[in-house]
């Protein structure tokens, strides 16, 4: 597969009342098409910082972040941020109405997502009727109502419980394999990440600096609740503590 996103040399300075910090200090991977790429690495080391620069909320200091062609970015945060007043089709066309995109056949789009991925009976229901992890399915099929080629997922699942958030992640995975996005994710779960990637990006602490990338090969891959219980999947997990835990 094609690199589709190449960053080189990632830097960022915040400037405070304080003092300047440092939060990027040299940061390079690459992303191939359709792809699905974590993002690992100390509290406070600049994970979420990456996506900013990359969905352009934020400036880079130094760097060169290099798209293969005009691809688009859908950003899905952590919080689910659905407006309880607005139905759950309303939700999901909101960035189309924002960008005066809301056409019948991207309208028919959005309704076809939800009926594929389990909303079918809540098209018209309010977000108070979902359960956590409806709401999240729900965030990502707004995300994807205006066909993102590149979706960044901040910490998208770590405001659900244990059970809710493994069920999601199978939900999340399988939404954006199928539909053939690429995707890079921050979390502070190893085992989702090695659960649900291609590949791993390890930062070291702040500033960081990419420390390892790993090529997660599990035998009989499948979703992500099963990949946990692959035999390569403790191997991974230990190494990538080790890597979070001990200091450059």
């Amino acid at each position: 597969m094609n690199n589709i996103l190449t960053i080189h040399d990632l830097g960022k300075l915040f400037h405070t009342q304080d003092g300047e910090i440092k939060a990027l200090e040299s940061v390079s991977f690459d992303v191939k098409e359709k792809e699905f790429i974590s993002i690992v690495g100390p509290s406070g080391c600049g994970k979420s910082t990456i996506l900013s620069i990359l969905a352009g909320l934020e400036e880079k200091s130094k760097g060169e972040i290099n798209f293969s062609k005009n691809y688009t970015i859908g950003y899905m945060l952590q919080n689910d941020s659905l407006f309880e007043w607005r139905t759950v089709l309303d939700n999901c066309l909101l960035g189309l109405e924002i960008n005066n995109n809301l056409t019948k056949e991207n309208k028919e789009y959005v309704i076809k997502l939800l009926k594929t991925y389990g909303l079918e009976d809540f098209i018209y229901e309010y977000p108070s009727r979902l359960s956590g992890g409806m709401r999240q399915r729900v965030a990502l099929i707004r995300t994807l109502a205006t066909k993102p080629d590149i979706l960044l997922l901040d910490e998208a699942m770590s405001a659900l419980d244990y059970q809710s958030r493994l069920a999601i992640s199978d939900d999340i995975y399988k939404i954006i394999k199928q539909e053939g996005k690429t995707a890079i994710m921050v979390t502070h779960d190893i085992a989702e990440a090695i659960s649900m990637s291609d590949r791993i990006v390890v930062l070291s602490k702040r500033p960081a600096i990419v420390k390892k990338i790993y090529n997660i090969n599990l035998t009989d891959k499948k979703t992500p609740i099963h990949n946990r219980k692959c035999k390569e999947f403790s191997k991974y997990y230990d190494e990538i503590w080790r890597d979070l835990d001990v200091h450059i």
